[in-house]
Order: C-alpha cells, then sequence, then structure tokens
C-alpha cells in the first residue's frame, strides 16, 4: 500500500470529507435564495409587530403553476391585479363564491375587485384545483 491509499483510510479525514459535502447543499441555499427579505409589490410580507402587511398595489402572479404570493393580505373592496405567466389558461377562483377572474388566458392579466367583508378568502384555480391561495381582506 502507498502512503495515499493509507491516508485515505484515515477516519478523522473521512470524516472531515462528509463534513465538507453536507455543508454544500447548506451553502448553496444561503446563496441562491430568492427569497430575501422584505416585500416587492403584490406580496404580503409581516410587519415589525408580527402582523401581516397590506399591500399597496396587490397583484397575484400565476408562474410554474403557482400563485405568488398564496397569501396576500388587502384592503376591503381593492383592485387585485391577476397576471398569468404560464403558457396555459388558469382562474382565480374563490372556494366561496367570492370573486372569479373566470379564465386567465397564458400571457394574459386580468384585475378583479376582493370583497368588502374582513375575512379570509380560500381561493384556487377551477381548471388545476391543486393551486390554492388565500387572500385577507381588512379594513
Amino acid at each position: 500500500m502507498t502512503t495515499t491509499q493509507k491516508s485515505s483510510r484515515n477516519p478523522k479525514r473521512r470524516w472531515a470529507g462528509l463534513l465538507g459535502l453536507l455543508a454544500v447543499p447548506f451553502a448553496l441555499a444561503a446563496c441562491g435564495s430568492s427569497m430575501g427579505s422584505g416585500s416587492s409589490p403584490g406580496t404580503s410580507g409581516m410587519a415589525t409587530s408580527g402582523t401581516p402587511s397590506v399591500s399597496a398595489h396587490p397583484a397575484i402572479t400565476i408562474s410554474n403553476f403557482m400563485f405568488s404570493p398564496m397569501r396576500i393580505t388587502v384592503k376591503e373592496g381593492a383592485s387585485v391585479t391577476v397576471t398569468n405567466k404560464d403558457s396555459v389558461t388558469h382562474t382565480l377562483t374563490s372556494t366561496n363564491g367570492a370573486f372569479n377572474t373566470h379564465d386567465i388566458p397564458g400571457s394574459g392579466t386580468v384585475t378583479f375587485t376582493a370583497p368588502t367583508k374582513p375575512g379570509t378568502y380560500p381561493y384556487i384555480c377551477s381548471i388545476h384545483q391543486y393551486m390554492t391561495g388565500a387572500i385577507v381582506v381588512q379594513k
């Protein structure tokens, strides 16, 4: 056996190599995350008090068969813009009948009026019902 072969069987060296491999995914996740702090227009973040912040220009984007943000807080009666960035048709339909965009074609944009009664309104895409989200309406 050569010196190189003996050192590769060193348990300390083997553990160091394994720990290094385990650290790579965490480092990549930290560097590559686009989920930074703060809110962009149309998203609903958390205010410093721990309560949801109300979006000044409520907007929901549909991309890769997902709503983004999946939960948004708006003022009662606000105009909410929905942009479909997928190439297929989607809807944004309240599960209790409070609002419905009807068909939004690929690359299309529609605007609807949020309910005037405060509360949480879950919604789905009526075509792809695994796509879900919620609009929180505040005074």
